[in-house]
């Protein structure tokens, strides 16, 4: 299997164009075949420049709510200029959505989503695709008992998601129900494994949930990945989202793509 990168796992690798250019040579000797730009600043020309001479496409971005909702039509020229098609956010905007009593203001929070899914609609009119990155905090309940989750797949349907298998984990949800439920709004994916590690807290044992290169944690992708296929993902990312902290981010990356070409 062929898959690609969400450059975000490895930002710190990217600041410079010229740091760019030289970790994308990188990835595609190790077998990656595309990227989404997401972690550094937005410069069309730069990425432009560098998936021309790597040979790398860029299909799939991470943009700021406010240009998705009121600068729409230069958000799409400026992914023409190196041939992107789809166009996301990276989370949920909730915030400020939260009341005194902790809970979801569901008014608000509807009404914005509503206003992604105009946006959506008008990208789709023009030949582009919006994208919205799920985290678990989707899955919140709002006062109606209704999850947001939910409120978004049956109420906004020019919003797709790029479906991230960890967050989908760690919402405590049946990813391969979720993938079934969004036949032909996950275009693109993310590739993200879950593990659980060891976490003492003084006196007694504790445990936490953590990122893991693709293959070494606990998630079936063996069993996920052709689910995904099925409800027409093309697109598949590999993230990790600590990668960049550690002391070589390019060797975490090298052993998920090595698992997915032998594995899947």
């Amino acid at each position: 299997m062929k898959a690609g990168i969400n450059l975000y796992s490895i930002k710190t690798l990217i600041q410079t164009e010229e740091d760019f250019l030289d970790t994308a040579r990188k990835l595609k000797e190790m077998g990656y075949i595309s990227m989404q730009y997401s972690g550094a600043e937005f410069v069309p020309d730069r990425l432009k420049r560098v998936s021309e001479a790597t040979g790398l496409p860029i299909v799939l971005t991470h943009m700021p709510a406010d240009r998705i909702l009121n600068d729409t039509d230069k958000l799409m020229e400026e992914h023409a200029v190196f041939g992107c098609k789809n166009i996301g956010l990276s989370a949920t905007p909730l915030k400020n959505m939260v009341t005194e009593e902790n809970i979801i203001d569901e008014k608000l929070c509807k009404t914005k989503l509503e206003e992604l899914n105009k946006a959506g609609e008008y990208m789709k009119k023009n030949g582009y695709s919006f994208f919205l990155h799920n985290h678990h905090y989707e899955f919140i309940r709002m006062s109606s008992g209704e999850r947001i989750f939910d409120h978004i797949v049956e109420n906004c349907p020019n919003i797709n998601f790029t479906l991230d298998t960890y967050w989908l984990q760690h919402a405590g949800v049946d990813v391969l129900a979720t993938i079934e439920k969004l036949k032909g709004r996950i275009g693109c994916v993310h590739l993200k494994d879950y593990k659980v590690i060891a976490a003492p807290k003084q006196d007694r044992f504790d445990a936490c949930p953590a990122f893991e290169c693709v293959g070494y944690g606990n998630m079936d992708f063996k069993t996920i990945v052709p689910k995904m296929k099925e409800a027409g993902a093309e697109h598949f990312l590999v993230e990790h989202d600590t990668a960049s902290s550690t002391p070589d981010p390019l060797y975490t990356m090298e052993k998920s793509i090595r698992y997915i070409q032998a594995e899947l």
